[in-house]
């Protein structure tokens, strides 16, 4: 934190701060940003972002994020601060000024998933990480009225099944050529001069975002320059690597010309540094990958081989159909007319789009779960089921938005021989069925113990089609019905928060705001369970996770034991 000599700090305590009235002072000036943005009103984007930086309530609700919502709220910075007081929140609330300096990040290897690789992390400190969610509050609305319709990664509001969903509309009814490509190390080479003249923003924030791009970083003890790319672990960093990227959809569509029926026939659909470019023609396909390297070139950037291929939807193309993005497999299939998908007017197409989840992640989550039963080789079955439910519910959840019914049996029988293995290998020989299987309902082996508690099973997930994102809709244009609902359809969101989310029509039952799609919320039992509450939904209540923590001060529950259920 910033030792500098402090502003006098309001005599208002942390506990007694009006959030609600600060959240609607911030979000009144964040929607004022996104309209002057989407008029094209400079002069009033600028005006307003000063007077947001600049709010009190804007610093609060900033600090309340770095120090009480983020995961990363317990890893430090160089100056080792972390875990803060209230008294301490309130006195880093009266040091955030846009000065132009910071601190050097610090350097965290964090594992790649599903691969042997380690990526970077650069954690800023505290006060860095607060002043840049404060800036991040003023900056992000503004680009969110620029941003691209076809650009989803590290975007309020949306997700990796938007992306796959704006495919899908893409190719459905028609066959396409597509360049699948990856931009190599994109947060880490990222021009710095560049992006800071395409943020073209008043100088003092310039200087302060040019202050972060080259803080240097801290690495056993010694400290490195850091003259490209945005340091991964920032609160701002995705936000500037989005507004690097901006463009590159424009610039096909620019390509093909301005007749609108041509502009419409070729799509550049984004997440974060991967994206696919789609076209019928191979050779439209090809100028498009020269003119995007091109386009790259301005940032330093380019395009990684390993991960770049020409494919085809339908037919095999250099040895490739079909593709893979965000862990799916997406390829049309020849089918009969009764199968087929049909065009505009009706029409067999003799074709069928199948999205399913990719061989490498089945693969890799298959892998996950043989490390976890080998780790629980002489465990109680209750603590191996326990520790396994959260890996089976959380993968299904991710892929039940796609054709994945035959893949979760597959699955299932393949965790059923390992179960097996596993009771052998315990009982010398023997599986003991009577011990470790049961029959439950209509369901005959399952994996379960005798208290009740039971083996989720992939096949339980219920497939439904993902409904896309609208748009260019953002969190900023202030349809809280519209994105609240939404929150309660996200994959990944589990079946107790969504049913919350209904019985509260999308709001905290603690503060009464609409929850976000970028809050923190948390399953509480209103009458904690250290206290005889039961574990049934009459009982609970979805909570901000900074109103949760509120609400467990006061009401005399066991801090952390029961009632602490992250979304």
């Amino acid at each position: 934190m910033n030792k500098s000599k402090t502003r006098d700090i309001p005599t208002v305590e942390w506990n007694q701060i009006n959030w609600r009235k600060a959240e609607r002072l911030t979000f009144k000036l964040q929607k004022r940003i996104y309209r002057a943005s989407e008029r094209g009103d400079v002069k009033a984007v600028r005006k307003l972002q000063k007077t947001l930086i600049n709010s009190w309530s804007n610093k609060v609700l900033a600090v309340r994020r770095v120090t009480q919502d983020n995961t990363g709220k317990r890893t430090a910075g160089v100056d080792g601060i972390k875990l803060l007081s209230p008294k301490q929140r309130l006195e880093l609330v009266s040091q955030l000024k846009i000065t132009g300096k910071s601190q050097p990040t610090r350097r965290v290897m964090i594992p790649k998933p599903g691969t042997n690789e380690s990526r970077p992390l650069g954690i800023p400190t505290m006060y860095d990480r607060a002043l840049q969610a404060v800036v991040k509050a003023a900056l992000e609305p503004e680009w969110e009225a620029k941003f691209e319709p076809n650009s989803y990664g590290f975007r309020p509001g949306r997700s990796c099944h938007d992306a796959i969903g704006a495919i899908f509309v893409n190719i459905n009814n028609k066959a396409k050529y597509v360049l699948d490509a990856d931009i190599a190390k994109c947060f880490d080479r990222i021009d710095h001069k560049a992006l800071l003249d395409k943020i073209n923003t008043y100088p003092r924030l310039r200087k302060q975002i040019k202050s972060w791009l080259k803080s240097g970083v801290l690495d056993q003890g010694e400290i490195f320059p850091t003259n490209e790319g945005t340091p991964q672990g920032g609160v701002i960093s995705p936000l500037l690597a989005n507004i690097a990227l901006h463009g590159m959809e424009e610039r096909v569509k620019q390509f093909v010309g301005n007749n609108s029926n041509r502009r419409n026939e070729i799509s550049l659909i984004r997440y974060a540094d991967d994206f696919v470019i789609m076209h019928k023609d191979i050779e439209v396909v090809i100028a498009c990958q020269k003119i995007i390297a091109e386009w790259l070139s301005d940032y330093d950037l380019e395009l990684k081989p390993s991960k770049t291929k020409l494919t085809h939807t339908l037919n095999e193309y250099n040895g490739n159909v079909g593709f893979e993005f965000l862990g799916f497999h997406i390829q049309q299939h020849k089918v009969g007319n009764y199968r087929s998908a049909k065009s505009t007017i009706g029409i067999p197409l003799g074709f069928k789009t199948l999205i399913t989840p990719s061989k490498p992640k089945v693969k890799a989550h298959l892998a996950k779960i043989a490390e976890v039963i080998d780790t629980h080789k002489t465990a109680p079955q209750a603590a191996l089921i326990s520790s396994l439910n959260p890996i089976i519910r959380g993968w299904s959840n991710y892929y039940s938005r796609v054709v994945s019914k035959k893949t979760f049996r597959q699955v299932d029988n393949l965790t059923y021989y390992k179960l097996r293995a596993w009771a052998r290998r315990r009982g010398k020989g023997s599986i003991n069925k009577g011990k470790y299987w049961r029959t439950v309902g209509s369901r005959n082996w399952c994996f379960s113990t005798e208290e009740g508690l039971e083996l989720a099973q992939h096949t339980e997930t219920p497939i439904i089609r993902h409904v896309k994102v609208k748009g260019n809709s953002t969190p900023y244009d202030g349809n809280w019905i519209y994105w609240s609902s939404r929150r309660g359809i996200y994959p990944e969101t589990p079946t107790r928060v969504a049913t919350l989310l209904k019985k509260q029509k999308g709001k905290c039952t603690h503060c009464g705001l609409y929850f976000t799609p970028t809050d923190i919320v948390e399953v509480d039992h209103i009458q904690p369970r250290s206290l005889g509450g039961k574990d049934e939904y009459k009982n609970l209540q979805l909570l901000h996770k900074h109103c949760h923590d509120t609400k467990t001060e006061k009401d005399g529950s066991l801090h952390g034991n029961y009632d602490s259920n992250p979304l």
